[in-house]
């Protein structure tokens, strides 16, 4: 039987961790990435996290790969011990984008409740 983007989000879940939006805020003041998967769209409609680096995650994998003429050096460059905090509109993007992240090396988790989270735990959004 085929897989559902439920069913997808549900295995990328079980293999990563969660972080608060306030631990992610937290862990961005010392280093810690914040990375919005959202399409550029999304921000302008639904604000975006001060300091937040954005790739959609439709190209997220060009951009992580350190080997890649498309790499971000934001993601690929990022200080030993340096975790990477995902945000979408509210968690299923982010976990398959901190899934993908994890398998290619890099510490990340998800920002639960994503961008919606965020407001709700009264932290500052821009636009």
């Amino acid at each position: 039987m085929p897989l559902t983007m439920k069913d997808l989000v549900a295995e990328a879940r079980s293999r990563i961790s969660a972080v608060s939006p306030e631990n992610a805020r937290e862990g961005a003041a010392k280093g810690d990435l914040i990375l919005d998967v959202r399409e550029p769209a999304e921000l302008e409609t639904n604000g975006r996290v001060a300091g937040a680096h954005h790739i959609p995650r439709g190209v997220l994998e060009t951009r992580a790969d350190a080997t890649a003429p498309t790499a971000d050096p934001r993601l690929t460059d990022l200080p030993e011990g340096a975790r990477i905090h995902v945000l979408c509109a509210s968690g299923g993007r982010a976990a398959l984008a901190a899934d993908t992240l994890g398998r290619m090396g890099y510490d990340a988790d998800l920002i639960e409740g994503g961008i919606g989270g965020w407001k709700a735990a009264g932290l500052p959004v821009e636009g």
